[in-house]
């Protein structure tokens, strides 16, 4: 499969037509950083999903194989979330996209990764990453 960062959009989630199906504020705790702080600690990690696909299968057979099962997908990206460690934000949203590119019904991601407890010496509320990708 080849993964393709996806044109600029104009400030709206996704594609510009379709159905668009969203997972917000899913949590899970990881290993990611590049301090050796972070690494031992650790720190939650919140994700927002976007995904492309047509759902009129779906909708019309009334079939959960019909679409994508967002319970599983959640599982797939915690797991992605808790593995193998990484230094930065950008390696774990494009495992993340990879994740969800998976079902080939899905046409297009937009995961942003949120890292609120980032080690920054200032007052912030939230460090976050937004990336695009499509089938290529």
């Amino acid at each position: 499969m080849s993964i393709h960062q996806a044109p600029p959009r104009d400030g709206r989630s996704g594609n510009q037509t379709g159905d668009r199906l969203s997972v917000v504020g899913l949590e899970a705790f990881g290993r990611h950083g590049v301090f050796e702080h972070e690494r031992r600690d650790g720190q939650t990690f919140r994700v927002d999903l976007t995904l492309g696909l047509d759902t009129r299968p779906a909708a019309a057979h009334d079939r959960l194989e019909d679409t994508v099962n967002y319970g599983t997908l959640a599982e797939r990206v915690v797991s992605a979330i808790e593995n193998d460690p990484v230094d930065l934000i950008e390696t774990l949203a494009q495992r993340i996209a990879e994740v969800c590119l998976d079902d080939p019904r899905v046409e297009w991601t937009e995961v942003t990764v949120h890292k609120p407890d980032a080690p920054i010496e200032a007052t912030f509320s939230d460090v976050r990453l937004t990336i695009h990708r499509s089938r290529g």
